[in-house]
């Protein structure tokens, strides 16, 4: 079940609405309705902050996933919106996530992926402007698939010289991995100081590194040193 394209959020408001610092939510995954949010706090992760655990590099090191951009964005944001235990109910509606497929297909939305084989074990989604990603959800099927994922994106936008990473809400799972909590003033104007072109697209960054021999060896090499 899909939200018609009537319904969709428009491309460009959703654009403006990340560029003034807010973003949409549902209350329920068959909610018609969006509310837009605009947290007094936000958390973002300092592209030079982040915290690689010994035991992430190790995993990073192992090349336990395949990991790719942009090669199953469907299948992440519906993995996303699926039911968890701790919530039962998603605040991505179908009218989010058809949103946001739009918001896709136009290249201002990017997914990265955590595979084992052919299966899509883990990964995240987020929206992409001038030098900012905004992380909106990510997911794990099996033990540190989503931590990969988001390891492969902070090295993929240090190395494309994006300025901003974004992840709404701040929760003990980000904080641990070099998250930080600040005002929504702070994070505007972090915003407005991200403008411009990156050195290249999140897509052939993540590529880039996907081409190494030793892929998930590269990623923790760059996020060791120091930017």
């Amino acid at each position: 079940m899909h939200a018609p394209a009537t319904s969709r959020i428009p491309v460009d408001l959703l654009l403006r609405a990340y560029r003034s610092g807010v973003f949409p939510m549902a209350d329920h995954r068959s909610d018609p309705e969006v509310y837009w949010v605009e947290p007094r706090e936000r958390a973002v992760i300092p592209l030079d902050g982040f915290r690689l655990a010994k035991s992430l590099k190790k995993v990073l090191r192992q090349d336990r996933f395949r990991v790719t951009c942009n090669a199953d964005f469907p299948g992440v944001i519906a993995e996303c919106a699926a039911p968890r235990e701790e919530h039962a109910e998603s605040w991505i509606s179908h009218r989010i996530e058809a949103s946001y497929l739009a918001l896709h297909q136009a290249g201002h939305a990017h997914s990265i992926e955590c595979w084992q084989g052919s299966k899509l074990v883990g990964g995240l989604y987020g929206v992409a402007f001038d030098r900012v990603f905004c992380g909106e959800s990510m997911f794990s099927r099996t033990a540190d698939a989503s931590k990969v994922a988001l390891a492969w994106l902070v090295a993929a936008m240090r190395s494309a010289d994006y300025a901003l990473l974004d992840c709404q809400f701040m929760t003990d799972h980000l904080e641990r991995m070099g998250a930080v909590a600040i005002p929504q003033a702070r994070y505007m104007a972090l915003l407005a100081a991200a403008d411009g072109y990156p050195a290249e697209a999140l897509p052939e960054s993540v590529a880039r590194f996907g081409a190494s021999s030793s892929p998930g060896k590269s990623i923790a090499q760059s996020l060791i040193q120091t930017s």
